[in-house]
């Protein structure tokens, strides 16, 4: 007796963990079903992702948009994915490695875009499309969350904020609980090759404790964990898959997953 009742307390706790907020507020963010992972881009083009071409294109097709902001070694608000520059603009170290003057003179994979200012994007979408603005922190999350805040406060279109950290989306369940929030998650061990402990907490959604996120963004091929299906199945969280590659993908992942984050075709 004692051990199914420490097992139901052990599911119970575990439960509390997870749970995502239960009473959310009303938001327009995802009556838009498809979002454009980085911007509508084709990196063979001189549309590399992440910049000012992918998002006037993304716009100007009526895809929402998934774009990464991150900070520089001044301080400024970039729109930029990868922890470093190598695969994208071809030299060494991290955007927080270098001033944004310094990183004005880089170029996105051999085209003329450049690493744009997350104000730069803002202007060119201007509300015509919804967001998701994922907050990559490498350091300190709540500054980052801070300053992505300040920003969209004279933003007038509507967005949502996500994050793999789950103290960044903390500081909006605190500070702005009116936003939309969602926690990243899926086996980061599988795409990173480093078996970090960190990365088993992500993806068992335990750090929902701290965020309550609105949304589940879920690697696609990870939709079978229980944590996921607990908190879109039992608990209603929105379920947003990603990233999308292959129509045939999304055909399937239609069964799961409420939004989809997709890139590389275009949805039928």
């Amino acid at each position: 007796m004692k051990i199914v009742l420490i097992l139901v307390l052990a599911v119970l706790i575990f439960l509390f963990l997870i749970m995502p907020r239960l009473k959310r507020p009303k938001s327009k963010v995802f009556e838009q079903k498809y979002f454009a992972h980085r911007g509508l881009h084709d990196n063979e083009t001189d549309r590399p992702e992440n910049s000012i071409r992918a998002f006037e294109y993304a716009v100007e097709n009526n895809y929402g948009i998934e774009l990464d902001v991150q900070l520089s070694k001044d301080a400024k608000m970039l729109v930029f994915h990868d922890d470093d520059l190598k695969r994208v603009c071809g030299v060494e170290g991290k955007i927080a490695d270098y001033t944004f003057a310094e990183l004005n003179e880089f170029r996105l994979l051999n085209t003329d875009q450049k690493i744009p200012l997350f104000t730069e994007v803002l202007k060119v979408i201007d509300g015509k499309v919804p967001l998701i603005v994922e907050l990559k922190p490498y350091d300190n999350p709540s500054k980052l969350a801070d300053m992505t805040n300040d920003i969209l406060l004279d933003y007038n279109g509507i967005y949502c904020v996500e994050s793999f950290n789950p103290f960044a989306i903390r500081w909006y369940k605190w500070k702005r609980p009116d936003i939309i929030r969602g926690q990243l998650s899926g086996n980061l061990n599988r795409s990173s090759k480093d078996k970090k402990i960190s990365y088993f907490f992500c993806r068992s959604l335990i750090f929902n404790l701290f965020s309550r996120p609105d949304f589940i963004s879920y690697d696609f091929e990870d939709e079978k964990d229980i944590p996921f299906r607990l908190d879109t199945h039992l608990f209603k969280a929105v379920a947003v898959a990603w990233t999308i590659k292959t129509q045939a993908e999304l055909d399937k992942s239609k069964k799961e997953f409420d939004i989809f984050i997709f890139e590389g075709f275009i949805p039928e």
